[in-house]
């Protein structure tokens, strides 16, 4: 049997299609660190968060945001039932290779094609890159825009004040510089040369390596 269509029934289809295609959306009081949304026709994503519920009033979500085009920051106040686009990204395995004057070179680990990235683009990830070290590049409208590392790295301390004896954890943190440039603090036991395990979220110091 031919069912035939009216010109009704097609519109209801194509709005149908249409409403299936729309991107994803969210209330803001969903929005968690690490989200990526798209603010003013832009990707960015949520670096943090805070719910602000006033004395008088609607409550609020007040968002710091990164542009995950050009790696500037701005801070960003959402109604707390307002409705945020998700940004629509995709990510693909990638390997670090190494740096030269058209910057951080990566192959796609599915086509094996190589691409260069610019310290712009990275922001401090390039305090972290090592060679062959899988990576997740992210991109969006088939663009990259950032990539993802690993939890944690092991970098090595290049500079840094002398060990203090009987120094203990607790005691209070001293400055020092890895290998990659990224300077952080470190417990006074830590010395000059060693290896240690660093978070590639925060920066922050987590222990020895034992590598």
């Amino acid at each position: 049997m031919i069912t035939i269509l009216t010109s009704e029934k097609c519109s209801s289809i194509l709005t149908a299609i249409f409403l299936h295609m729309k991107r994803d959306t969210m209330k803001a009081n969903e929005i968690r660190k690490g989200t990526v949304i798209v603010h003013n026709n832009t990707p960015y994503r949520v670096m943090d968060f805070n719910h602000v519920t006033p004395g008088k009033g609607q409550a609020v979500v007040q968002t710091k945001l990164r542009n995950m085009l050009n790696g500037s920051q701005t801070e960003v106040r959402f109604g707390s039932t307002e409705s945020v686009e998700e940004a629509d990204i995709f990510s693909y395995k990638a390997t670090y290779l190494y740096s030269d004057s058209d910057g951080f070179n990566f192959m796609n680990s599915d086509s094996y094609e190589q691409l260069a990235l610019t310290e712009e683009l990275l922001g401090d990830a390039v305090y972290y890159l090592q060679e062959q070290m899988s990576v997740d590049i992210t991109t969006y409208n088939g663009e990259p825009i950032g990539i993802k590392l690993p939890q944690t790295v092991v970098l090595t301390v290049i500079e840094t004040e002398p060990e203090l004896k009987g120094a203990t954890a607790s005691n209070s943190p001293k400055p020092a510089i890895t290998d990659t440039g990224l300077n952080l603090n470190v417990p006074p036991f830590v010395k000059q040369g060693e290896k240690i395990v660093v978070n590639t979220e925060s920066g922050e110091y987590i222990s020895r390596s034992d590598s």
